[in-house]
């Protein structure tokens, strides 16, 4: 071949090359054509600030969420979208997106570049009770995840007063006689969406597995309690936490509408408004900062609407009419024990004697052998095993074991090792060996995203994180995390006596469960109290 025609061959597979490229970055929704990037390394294919529904402002604050509107053109998706309205609850949160406003429903997309056939998919609730996070925290950065097979999608959803606002007006214009939840709703909405849509990216919309940690995992319960995801998606990760509380008033627990409708007849009036029109001609700003005077906004929660929740959601599991879906749930060892690290008020072997006589009366004797003080010292650990299993423990624990009762695939994990921590960061100058395995410090060992946060990680870390980003894909993958290289993780059930996978550089085994005793007798006394959570196992 002559040198010009030769030259010529080449510049044409370069065009070729590079018009393919570009084709393979611009995906067609249903709402119009997204355009991506690449990573680095191009390995992954990142589309960011996609729209799954129409900004929820003016008309439709408080409502449930509208389709998102159609655009023109090709819409760039190469920088995250803004984060939904928030004050700086934890300290912890950061983002890399604009602003936080009202127009936040937006979802981003890690895909891997060179995977093949349908790929399966996690879509990811993020954490903060309900009051505060992003999609965008590098914490939550899906590229490592997608290297290792899956689309990751991480989607906003409203938050606080904007999220879980209810009123009477609200309830009567609503079409379904509720209010509130839109927040739950709009992850409905991001569900749909992907189903929907992902396609288009190369997911497998019959492939979705629903994840999130904290708040994100009481997400996960609520979807999978909630008819209206019904058949979208197959399986379920759950990281610390469930709508099972120990306690009426403790947890993050859902509230009957009644009661959430007269305290948002209170909120709109502390605010000067004696009407739901009153109240959408509200500021966002004007509405978020009287919410967070209210508890630093936690005041706002989910309810018993009657529509996304038809019952409270630990009625639905104890009748076992939840999604019948593989479930893989667990939580940190240290859940709960920053509350009474940073408590100046230290427990005694006294005054958690005290306690257990208060709260369980008769069975205090019995409690106390489970959690003993026989001194100050022993009472400060099982006041800090106490603070973990009432704070998370116990309510993941027993959506386990309500899951198990259906049939369905469900696989345990008990997170316990011990994150560095930065010094003067929201811990304070407590070195991390004292935290523990605390809450949401699994995070990013789950994503692999450990980088993220300058720390000295060590190689017992990085061995941890490439063990579980690999369970939790193999598990997006097939319903079960068991993967070539990787200690063998048994399912959750009776007949293997609950085992459980023990996550931690020095312990990466199963053994059977840690503290099961413990959740026997608090669930006991929930059933003793007539706690819709129902008998024990």
């Amino acid at each position: 071949m002559p040198r010009s025609q030769s030259f010529l061959f080449v510049f044409i597979i370069i065009l070729a090359s590079a018009f393919m490229a570009q084709a393979a970055d611009q995906v067609t929704t249903e709402s119009g054509v997204i355009a991506g990037a690449m990573n680095a390394d191009r390995t992954v294919r990142m589309f960011k600030n996609i729209p799954f529904a129409a900004p929820p402002v003016g008309d439709l604050r408080w409502k449930a969420p509208q389709a998102a509107l159609p655009w023109k053109g090709v819409r760039a998706g190469d920088k995250f979208g803004s984060a939904c309205l928030q004050t700086n609850v934890f300290g912890d949160i950061y983002f890399r997106d604009a602003q936080p406003s009202e127009d936040c429903l937006n979802l981003d997309i890690w895909i891997p570049a060179k995977a093949s056939g349908k790929i399966p998919v996690i879509l990811w609730f993020y954490g903060g009770g309900f009051v505060a996070g992003s999609a965008s925290e590098p914490r939550y950065d899906g590229e490592s995840l997608a290297k290792k097979g899956v689309i990751v999608v991480n989607s906003n959803y409203r938050l606080g007063a904007f999220g879980f606002f209810s009123h009477p007006e609200l309830t009567k214009e609503s079409g379904h006689n509720a209010s509130g939840n839109y927040g739950l709703l709009d992850q409905v909405a991001a569900l749909q969406w992907v189903v929907k849509n992902i396609a288009a990216f190369g997911g497998d919309p019959g492939n979705i597995t629903i994840a999130g940690e904290s708040a994100g995992s009481f997400s996960v319960c609520a979807q999978m309690a909630t008819p209206l995801s019904k058949g979208l998606f197959q399986k379920a990760i759950g990281e610390s936490g469930a709508f099972f509380p120990t306690r009426k008033e403790g947890g993050l627990s859902v509230k009957p509408l009644a009661e959430t409708e007269q305290f948002g007849v209170k909120f709109a009036e502390s605010l000067g408004a004696k009407s739901l029109a009153e109240m959408r001609a509200k500021s966002g700003d004007e509405i978020l900062q009287a919410a967070a005077k209210l508890n630093r906004g936690f005041a706002f929660g989910p309810n018993i609407d009657g529509y996304f929740f038809p019952v409270d959601p630990a009625v639905t599991y104890a009748q076992g009419a939840q999604a019948h879906v593989a479930l893989l749930a667990g939580w940190n060892a240290d859940e709960g024990k920053m509350s009474i690290l940073f408590n100046p008020q230290k427990p005694t072997a006294k005054s958690f004697e005290q306690q257990a006589k208060d709260r369980f009366g008769e069975q205090a004797a019995e409690f106390l052998k489970l959690y003993p003080a026989a001194n100050d010292q022993e009472a400060t650990l099982s006041a800090e095993a106490l603070a973990t299993d009432d704070f998370i423990a116990y309510s993941t624990w027993k959506w386990l074991n309500l899951q198990v009762d259906t049939g369905a695939p469900v696989y345990t994990y008990h997170f316990e090792q011990v994150p560095a921590t930065k010094p003067g960061a929201m811990l304070g100058p407590v070195p991390a060996s004292e935290v523990g395995s605390r809450h949401a410090g699994e995070i990013e060992y789950v994503f692999q995203t450990l980088k993220s946060v300058n720390v000295p990680w060590t190689d017992g870390d990085f061995k941890v994180s490439d063990a579980m980003s690999s369970y939790w894909v193999n598990f997006a993958k097939n319903g079960n995390p068991n993967g070539k290289g990787l200690p063998e993780w048994p399912p959750y059930a009776k007949a293997d006596g609950f085992q459980v996978m023990r996550l931690s550089a020095a312990n990466l085994k199963a053994a059977a469960e840690p503290n099961r005793d413990r959740y026997l007798f608090l669930d006991a006394q929930i059933a003793k109290d007539k706690n819709p959570v129902g008998a024990s196992h």
